[in-house]
């Protein structure tokens, strides 16, 4: 059996057992698989079915292609285990599906016909049931069992007021709980994201029915189950007998009306039943421990957001540092650069780079994703760029020596986009090589408009690929204009974008304005567009004019 492990710019990858065949993927939401976000995508973009026993992909006349292990493909090709296909920023990496079954701490037993788990052997009860409506304790409590509970109440609350890891808070619940109701095994599972998960445990094989579980977590009862072998459900499970399991309680963690996860407690046949009591005391220290979960949770998110903001902080003053704070002079050239992060710190690069010889490198790229993740891959782009100033490559040369370095450390789902131009000052000279990014705009003094295009493969996906070289010319009164999605794609408050066509248009306007103030304006005029002073993308805009 295959599966694919889809990674796009943001989030983690997604796992797709391929089973049902045919499995189409694209932009529009009637795909099996939907990204309708990715610009890049057709609406129907490609198609993975089943021959016999072999997997076929193939492409639906995609307007950007779908590239298989660094080949784009015309026609239906067949997949194995280890092959990678890009389509718009999606990466998919076909691997054979893992085999390996653990043994589960916990595991839920479906509820069959006839089940009696609401016999006589079951008991329920609330957290408003065992307080009363009005918050007061029940009053109908023999002296040594009301001890008992205050007691214990007391004890939680003198441990839990302490500071804690909440890896650790766990343990120390999971253990309260327990010597609160005299019982030898349990677990805590919490909710993270509609699934429950162990976060801690003394034993292992416990087994609960899954018509328990959504008692407790849907209609926030807690459950005493006195005898297990008179439950039908439970009575079968080898864990059960193996274990001699006998009496058993679950309670919800519930802080407020929210339950964030579940107690679940049991003893063998040699200890005394679980009663009642014991069941109140446990749906009450669930309450207190739900509430310091909660508490430790988000004293730990606002002691992470806090380190977070002065990482980042650090981080984007050292990333301003990596681009230019002023592009090198030239007799007869205008230059002009900036970069705005639509977050503290961002994917898009540029930089200038002069050549020993007297030519000038003009770089921009653009790492997919955004926030931290694409500004550290954005950094070890930069400094590889660098490096290539010993060597004074050709553009196709350089942009191939690039990616084959940034490919074996590429983290998967990530890729770069990239422009490398090389231009001759004295001549006005341009060669240039494009690794799948946005084409430049070449305004021409007469007012034409020029687009260097370019079908070079995005960097970082595969290592052998070739890069093919171009060439034109900038005469006297001509600008090159080098630019990220960012400007292009960002939309107004009708989701209308802005556009090459926009560009062009507002830069023609300036045939006379200074370049550098050209850069300001084309940022006043975008938020004003916009109507928000931020960007949804990073906005990145470099521009070179011949002036003599």
């Amino acid at each position: 059996m295959l599966e694919l492990l889809i990674s796009g710019p943001d989030g983690p990858p997604t796992r797709v057992e391929l089973h049902k065949s045919p499995l189409t993927l694209g932009r529009s939401v009637d795909n099996d698989l939907a990204y309708p976000h990715d610009p890049w995508l057709s609406r129907y973009h490609l198609c993975l079915e089943q021959r016999e026993k072999t997997w076929w992909i193939r492409d639906c006349e995609s307007r950007n292609g779908t590239v298989l292990n660094s080949t784009g493909i015309k026609e239906a090709r067949p997949i194995k285990a280890g092959d990678k296909v890009l389509a718009g920023h999606l990466t998919l990496e076909v691997r054979d599906r893992p085999s390996e079954i653990q043994r589960p701490v916990i595991s839920f037993i479906p509820k069959e016909e006839g089940d009696r788990s609401t016999s006589e052997a079951t008991f329920f009860t609330s957290l408003d049931k065992v307080l009363g409506k009005t918050g007061e304790p029940h009053p109908a409590r023999e002296a040594s069992v009301a001890t008992r509970m205050v007691s214990a109440l007391i004890r939680a609350g003198r441990e839990l007021v302490t500071h804690q890891p909440l890896e650790q808070l766990f343990e120390t619940i999971l253990e309260l709980s327990l010597s609160a109701v005299e019982a030898k095994r349990g677990v805590i599972l919490t909710l993270e994201e509609g699934e429950l998960h162990v976060r801690a445990s003394k034993g292992d094989g416990f087994a609960i029915s899954t018509l328990v579980r959504d008692q407790v977590l849907r209609d926030k009862r807690s459950l005493l189950i006195s005898d297990a072998m008179r439950h039908d459900a439970l009575s079968k499970q080898e864990s059960i007998v193996l274990s001699r399991v006998r009496s058993m309680m679950a309670a919800p963690l519930q802080a407020g009306d929210h339950v964030i996860g579940i107690i679940y407690v049991d003893n063998g046949v040699i200890l005394r039943p679980f009663s009642q009591d014991d069941l109140d005391l446990l749906t009450v220290m669930a309450n207190v421990a739900a509430i310091r979960i909660e508490n430790a949770r988000l004293a730990e998110v606002e002691q992470s957001e806090k380190i977070m903001e002065a990482d980042l902080s650090q981080a984007s003053e050292i990333q301003r540092s990596l681009l230019p704070t002023e592009p090198p002079a030239y007799d007869g050239w205008e230059l002009a650069g900036l970069n705005l992060p639509c977050r503290t710190v961002g994917g898009d690069y540029f930089d200038f780079i002069p050549y020993q010889d007297g030519r000038l490198a003009v770089v921009v790229g653009d790492v997919s994703g955004k926030g931290l993740p694409a500004a550290l891959l954005m950094s070890s782009l930069q400094a590889r760029v660098q490096m290539l100033r010993e060597t004074n490559p050709s553009p196709g040369r350089a942009v191939g020596t690039l990616n084959r370095s940034l490919t074996e450390r590429c983290p998967l789902g990530k890729f770069i986009t990239f422009f490398y131009a090389l231009l001759d000052p004295t001549s006005g000279t341009l060669e240039y090589s494009n690794a799948g990014h946005n084409y430049p705009l070449l305004m021409r003094n007469d007012g034409t408009v020029e687009t260097l295009s370019g079908n070079g493969l995005v960097m970082g996906l595969f290592s052998a690929v070739h890069y093919e070289v171009k060439k034109t010319k900038l005469a006297p009164g001509d600008m090159l204009v080098l630019y990220s999605d960012g400007v292009t794609e960002a939309a107004d408050s009708a989701d209308i974008e802005f556009g090459e066509k926009g560009l062009a248009e507002f830069l023609a306007a300036r045939k006379s304005v200074r370049c550098e103030d050209i850069v300001n304006q084309l940022v006043e005029h975008m938020r004003k567009w916009r109507g928000t002073s931020s960007f949804a993308d990073d906005f990145t805009v470099v521009l070179v004019r011949r002036t003599a």
